[in-house]
């Protein structure tokens, strides 16, 4: 249910209504704004009968049920857009974000020399795989903590926030120790108990979309997160698995706008996944950012075809700076303008 104040609503009135919202057994979420409060009452019972009462309690304006499902994602309760402060990146803002490094941390010289070189080519912020969920047990799994103190040094070098992927619920204070931004996986969208635990850490969190997920499901994962008190979150579309094999993934870029129309968080496209071919990546990269989305996070290696993981689909250091440097400002404003046509028809 949303229940909206009405403009001469008191302290005392509203205080009232949450606390009957409570009494029922439900969250009360509350959003200020500029003229009137509007109160989310979340969960599921038998009482809901009884917030509906609470159309003749003093100051409230009306009520009006949620249509979706993902309740504190949608835009019934938050009109506006969210942005997400990554150590002083924000995300959702009017600039496209641009997080690129490589899908494993190899050794100290590949990440620090990748570091550096995506920095000086517009990145800002830095990815790399400390803990790596291969489909493979035989494959390289990832460096682990060592990884983790590598992405730490290279913060500090080239003041390049961090994000890397966070695979278990005994991982996550580890992982946040040193990561300024928690990435789930496609593999664990669903992993409902990782997700309630990483929503304990307040931690910014990168959620990525499962290759068999539909758009509700996705924004139902990001549910958990918010319902869970956390709501730094971004959504990070990466590509769908589908009938066609030339590619790895079919990247969903509907799913981008879609997302955005329902949903007041932030949208970023993993062009890498969402392609698997290092010959696409710049075209699918423009198409995200012409749709609407908030950013990229591209894989970037010094040598692919020596990578441990992801080499086909990973960028040069010259690629990448072509890839950025394609990004012009008349994408960018078009995306703006993708954005706000968006939220306009919600």
């Amino acid at each position: 249910m949303i229940i909206s104040m009405s403009e001469q609503a008191t302290e005392q009135e509203i205080d009232h209504v949450i606390q009957r919202i409570e009494e029922c057994g439900f969250q009360a979420h509350v959003v200020r704004g500029t003229e009137r409060t509007i109160i989310g009452a979340v969960g599921s019972g038998e009482r809901r009968s009884e917030l509906m009462a609470l159309r003749a309690a003093p100051g409230v304006a009306d009520i009006v049920p949620i249509a979706h499902p993902f309740k504190l994602v949608g835009r019934q309760i938050k009109q506006g857009q969210t942005i997400v402060n990554v150590r002083g990146v924000p995300i959702g803002g009017p600039d496209i974000v641009m997080i690129a490094g490589p899908c494993s941390v190899e050794s100290r010289d590949q990440l620090l020399e990748t570091a550096r070189a995506v920095r000086a080519a517009g990145a800002t912020m830095l990815r790399g795989g400390a803990y790596k969920p291969r489909t493979s047990p035989y494959d390289f799994q990832g460096l682990g903590l060592e990884a983790l103190e590598l992405l730490r040094e290279a913060r500090e070098e080239t003041g390049l926030p961090i994000v890397t992927e966070v695979m278990s619920e005994a991982d996550v204070d580890t992982v946040a120790e040193y990561a300024d931004m928690l990435q789930v996986g496609a593999r664990n969208m669903q992993n409902y108990a990782l997700l309630r635990r990483i929503a304990t850490t307040k931690h910014p969190v990168l959620l990525k979309r499962s290759p068999a997920a539909t758009v509700k499901e996705w924004l139902l994962a990001a549910e958990y997160l918010l319902a869970g008190g956390n709501p730094n979150v971004v959504l990070c579309e990466r590509g769908i698995k589908t009938f066609v094999t030339e590619m790895r993934n079919t990247l969903d870029l509907a799913a981008v706008a879609l997302a955005k129309e329902l949903s007041h968080l932030p949208v970023i496209v993993d062009p890498s996944h969402g392609t698997g071919r290092r010959s696409l990546i710049p075209a699918a990269s423009r198409a995200a950012v012409a749709i609407g989305a908030d950013g990229l996070i591209v894989e970037v290696h010094p040598c692919p075809e020596r990578a441990l993981s992801d080499g086909e689909q990973s960028l040069d250091f010259a690629g990448f700076a072509q890839l950025t440097a394609s990004l012009s400002e008349p994408v960018r404003k078009l995306a703006v303008v993708t954005s706000e046509v968006a939220m306009s028809t919600t």
